[in-house]
């Protein structure tokens, strides 16, 4: 009976989240209500309170899985080598070409402009923190706006090759950011 539930719960979640991923390729959360969700999914409302307190609740959690899975990807690889570095962006690109349709969705003019600048602090923590000693920068002031340029730049490259339906592979796109990131932050030093 246990799995029986589980398997509902998954589903109905599953339904709700592709409901509402639809919903924003057309219009901004704040244009989309819980009862239209709800018509959209064919699942009562009581059932979606019963997961989520309202529409920005199920946004929150899509986006969380995301950032979760974006972590757990990260701390799995020591950039402190040139080749880590490479092999941990192919995977990032790997993981968004899987999941592109959300992705390509939660980073449209629909999606949460929050996400965006969480993704972007996630990746920069990580950049921050393992490329310091990399590139020997002393002045870490100039090192972090170094790193936040690359950043800030990947995420447009994404949103970019999204838009372009993946024209290239993710290893591609991983040896172009690779490249431009690595000799940019390399020229900051001293």
């Amino acid at each position: 009976m246990s799995s029986k539930i589980d398997r509902r719960v998954k589903y109905t979640r599953m339904v709700l989240k592709n409901s509402l991923m639809q919903l924003l390729n057309e219009k901004p959360i704040s244009s989309i209500s819980v009862k239209e969700l709800c018509e959209f999914a064919d699942i009562n409302r009581s059932t979606f309170y019963s997961h989520y307190a309202d529409q920005y609740d199920l946004l929150t959690q899509i986006e969380e899985e995301i950032i979760q899975d974006m972590t757990e990807t990260l701390t799995k690889y020591d950039y402190q080598q040139d080749e880590e570095t490479l092999r941990m962006t192919e995977k990032i690109f790997e993981y968004v070409a899987a999941n592109s349709d959300i992705c390509r969705t939660l980073l449209s003019e629909h999606g949460d402009s929050s996400f965006k600048k969480r993704v972007m602090k996630v990746a920069h923590e990580f950049t921050v923190k393992n490329w310091m000693a990399t590139y020997s920068i002393e002045d870490s002031e100039i090192f972090e706006y170094g790193s936040l340029f690359a950043v800030s730049g990947s995420i447009h490259v994404l949103e970019k090759w999204l838009n372009n339906g993946l024209d290239k592979s993710p290893k591609e796109i991983a040896e172009i950011i690779t490249t431009l990131a690595i000799k940019g932050l390399s020229s900051l030093r001293n």
